[in-house]
């Protein structure tokens, strides 16, 4: 048996090692891509051992310090904002979802999965919210699209159900609590796995958005990180397009190694981020994916 569980664990540590390494190396490529210059990009195609480094991607990107720092500063509080609002909404409908005694409970839940399979277009979405007001404010990043997703309180509900046994609501309801209460000190901290995974994912939406940036924002004071480094993207394409065959410096601009910058920017804080978070993202998704 010690040989046999010696070679199982021997090929469980090689798996997940590859695995490891599939999600390590792409991130290691970008960063060394964002480095690398332009030239040898285009002729050699892309490295984790370039012939030529170069911060010239880096050096345009961070010309406008202030700028990326602002845009960062929105994307930061509106990610915050908006993920704080998107699991009150969540968790509190889906603990609605999770009670049988909810009237209407499987039209409201058919309701909410029927929203998975179809929605309203882009165009209907942008008359609706531009007529109630949302362009060139925060609201634009926070509320169209993003705060509340059926897949999210269907996920969330399933683990009410399964991992808060009925006994205990019961119990809170002898005590004299009511649905609030319930919520508050129950539902909230034995829910706190769910609570993380659910949060990442919302964060994760709020984080990646430029969507609503295009759509909805036109001022630049109020770009956030991911439209700002659009722009910037768009902006390189028209200025290298509008300089083919000139020979000054706008057409030395680094039309590719800037991509992988503005994409390396965009994800660091997430790289950061998610370790601290790993452990109840796993937990809370294998507890909230299943029902018994």
């Amino acid at each position: 048996m010690k040989p046999r569980a010696s070679v199982y664990t021997v090929v469980v540590h090689v798996v997940l090692a590859l695995v490891t390494a599939s999600m390590v190396l792409p991130v290691v490529l970008l960063f060394m891509s964002s480095i690398t210059a332009d030239a040898t990009l285009v002729a050699d195609g892309y490295s984790f051992f370039p012939r030529e480094l170069s911060l010239d991607a880096y050096v345009y990107l961070f010309q406008n310090a202030s700028t990326i720092l602002r845009a960062y500063g929105i994307t930061i509080l509106v990610t915050a904002v908006g993920t704080a609002l998107g699991l009150f909404l969540t968790s509190t409908l889906a603990y609605a979802l999770s009670l049988p005694e909810l009237p209407g409970r499987r039209v409201i839940g058919f309701l909410v999965f029927f929203t998975l399979l179809f929605n309203g277009g882009l165009v209907p979405a942008y008359i609706m919210w531009s007529e109630l007001g949302v362009r060139n404010t925060l609201l634009a990043y926070i509320v169209p699209t993003l705060l509340v997703n059926a897949f999210n309180v269907i996920l969330m509900r399933t683990f009410y159900e399964v991992n808060i046994p009925r006994e205990v609501y019961e119990a809170a309801k002898m005590d004299g609590a009511g649905y609030v209460r319930t919520y508050l000190q129950i539902v909230l901290p034995l829910g706190k796995p769910i609570m993380v995974t659910i949060g990442l994912f919302i964060g994760l939406m709020y984080w990646n958005d430029w969507m609503n940036g295009l759509y909805y924002v036109n001022d630049s004071n109020l770009f956030s990180i991911q439209t700002y480094l659009n722009k910037i993207i768009q902006d390189v394409q028209a200025v290298s397009s509008n300089s083919a065959g000139s020979t000054g410096s706008t057409a030395q601009l680094p039309q590719v190694s800037i991509r992988m910058a503005v994409a390396f920017v965009a994800l660091l804080p997430l790289l950061v981020i998610y370790p601290m978070l790993q452990k109840y993202f796993a937990k809370g998704i294998m507890l909230g994916a299943v029902k018994g």
